[in-house]
């Protein structure tokens, strides 16, 4: 395993620009038998785009070598569905440090038959033996560092089991078929960029302590070279054993997971590091339990369109949509710019107050998902915010069961918990009409540190994004761990429809920030009738419920900062918030997808092709 001096390759199969197979009606779901179609032919993929526009279907991921293998699979016959497992699955591959088998995500869907849109919670679980101490020692919280790089932050992985339950439900392809991209990928490698050697170089130490991560990594002691190959054979049989004996056998109940629990509970250290890694306790019986869940989305009403998003354990869906029921009293097209990050700001204020008090895992918590999203809620909670004021955090939370008249927040206020800002999102689109957004991730980049010996992927530090205590002992903290329990998440995948179609469907990773992100990007584009890769490129601002709110450097050295500053705001700078990627309908039947201009590098938007 390792890097090898091969330049330039990149060898996914071309996409962007070729295919034209139109169907005439979509395979059903549950038929999946793989068709007997040539194999696509090689070369190296294009440079990054941000945007496309065609037929056949879509796909837009942060890297060229996913969405190429993505649209190798819509070329071949495959749907939506098909497509973002064959993307998720190359972005093992391609994005490591964000994403894999070793961690967890949520899936949703939309299915152009029925015209419903459906989820998939594949969060990572805690053990069963956790408990609200999980991560204290002597009544006090451990360091977090110390916490993230340990078997102690590892959660059961959900991302095996999501993908099997979507190809099961929808798909049309086996695993196997849709694995094929991303084994080739593994096998003979994906250029080395300059994102990748400065993750790499972010994680340097602690790869470095683990032999597993290092060799894959850090060949010779070394970072990747910029232009240079990396392979990871270890990834690829793994795959290849997925795909032969099934993600329940394999992983959940096989060797596979066998591996992840021996790790887990005995971290791979190298003898002569000096790190303290603490050991996690799960267990061959947690991985058996551990199952997806078929969730309802959440939907809200916004300008006349349905916006469904992941509901708890993930906060995404209630916050995204809380926010947007508190700013459809404002017309945002008529804003100045400064009027609407204002108001942008100070509805996600509002929001991120309410669901740290409200949002954890529904198996767990009593999570009121109605209250928080009914527009009497929103009205009361919105008429905090005033035009010439700015509001002081951490805002206190409201009442969704009870709603009040007034403006009298209630509560009282907790500050709000670090999230890592890792992760990965895919957006993909086909011929049919079907729609998907996935977010996935492994929370830090760079997850825990550990790779599993002879298995080629890294393992999540997911369950840091619990509480480690509650953030005011005065107020109940939803997110406390305990057995079983999914951490509660930020992850935003968002589906659009427009009089029951598909309007556009986006994402992004960005921990806390991703909340933020959808909806500056949502608002972006329907309020401020930006392009959608325009919506996407726009410079952001982040409010999480904190004394200062995070800008980008082209709002830090825009005119708007200086009269935000006027009415009160408090900034801090942030050199990248988020990386969205999306996909949407046109009127005349194409699809467009859209990604990152800048962030990570740019991202990749493909379709099938650019003609009918």
């Amino acid at each position: 395993m390792g890097i090898h001096a091969r330049r330039g390759l990149a060898l996914a199969a071309v996409a962007a620009v070729v295919g034209t197979a139109v169907a005439a009606a979509p395979p059903q779901a549950g038929d999946r038998a793989a068709a007997k179609t040539p194999t696509a032919a090689k070369a190296p993929v294009a440079a990054k785009t941000p945007v496309a526009t065609g037929y056949g279907g879509a796909v837009s991921s942060v890297d060229p070598d996913a969405s190429a293998a993505g649209v190798e699979v819509l070329r071949k016959g495959g749907n939506a569905v098909d497509a973002a497992v064959a993307t998720a699955a190359a972005l093992g591959v391609t994005e490591p440090y964000s994403a894999g088998i070793g961690g967890g995500g949520y899936f949703v869907h939309y299915d152009a038959r029925t015209g419903r849109v459906q989820t998939l919670d594949g969060r990572e679980t805690a053990p069963l033996t956790a408990d609200k101490g999980l991560f204290t020692e002597n009544g006090a919280p451990i360091p977090f560092a110390e916490a993230v790089t340990s078997g102690l932050s590892v959660g059961t992985p959900g991302t095996p089991a999501t993908w099997d339950e979507a190809l099961d439900t929808w798909g049309t392809r086996s695993l196997a078929e849709v694995l094929r991209p991303a084994t080739r990928l593994a096998e003979r490698g994906f250029t080395v960029d300059e994102t990748f050697r400065k993750q790499t170089a972010d994680n340097r130490e602690r790869f470095a302590d683990f032999p597993a991560s290092a060799e894959l990594f850090l060949p010779g002691g070394e970072l990747p070279v910029v232009g240079s190959t990396l392979t990871n054979p270890d990834l690829a049989r793994t795959y290849r054993e997925l795909a032969a004996d099934g993600v329940d056998a394999a992983f959940y109940r096989g060797g596979i997971g066998r591996d992840v629990v021996d790790t887990v509970r005995k971290p791979p250290v190298d003898p002569r590091a000096d790190r303290k890694v603490r050991a996690g306790d799960l267990t061959a019986e947690d991985l058996r339990v551990y199952e997806v869940r078929h969730q309802k989305p959440t939907k809200v009403r916004y300008r006349g369109l349905d916006v469904y998003g992941m509901a708890p354990s993930s906060s995404g869906g209630t916050t995204v949509g809380q926010a947007l029921n508190m700013l459809e009293r404002t017309d945002l097209s008529a804003a100045d710019r400064t009027a609407y990050l204002h108001r942008l700001i100070e509805a996600s204020r509002v929001a991120f107050a309410d669901r740290g008090r409200w949002v954890g895992d529904p198996a767990s918590e009593d999570v009121p998902v109605k209250g928080l999203l009914s527009q009497r809620y929103a009205d009361s909670r919105a008429c905090l915010i005033r035009d010439d004021a700015v509001l002081t955090s951490p805002v206190a939370p409201g009442d969704p069961n009870r709603p009040g008249k007034g403006c009298d927040p209630r509560g009282t206020a907790a500050p709000t918990t670090y999230e890592g800002e890792s992760t990965t999102h895919l957006t993909t689109a086909d011929r049919w009409g079907n729609v998907v957004a996935y977010t996935l991730t492994i929370e830090q980049t760079g997850g825990s540190g550990i790779t599993v010996p002879g298995r080629g992927f890294l393992l999540n530090n997911e369950l840091t994004d619990f509480s480690f205590a509650p953030a005011n002992p005065a107020v109940h903290d939803p997110n406390l761990p305990g057995p079983g329990k999914r951490p509660r998440s930020s992850m935003s995948p968002t589906i659009v429809l427009d009089k029951g179609r598909p309007a556009f469907a986006l994402g992004s990773p960005g921990g806390s920030t991703i909340i933020t992100t959808v909806l500056q990007v949502l608002t972006g584009h329907v309020d401020r009738g930006l392009p959608l890769v325009d919506a996407i490129a726009a410079p952001r601002a982040s409010q999480r419920n904190t004394a200062a709110t995070d800008l980008e450097p082209g709002l830090w050295n825009g005119a708007e900062r200086a009269r935000l500053e006027e009415l009160g705001h408090v900034f801090k700078q942030n050199p990248e918030i988020g990386a969205a990627t999306a996909v949407q309908r046109l009127d005349d039947g194409r699809w467009l997808a859209a990604a990152e201009t800048v962030r990570r590098g740019g991202g990749s938007a493909m379709v099938v092709s650019p003609s009918p």
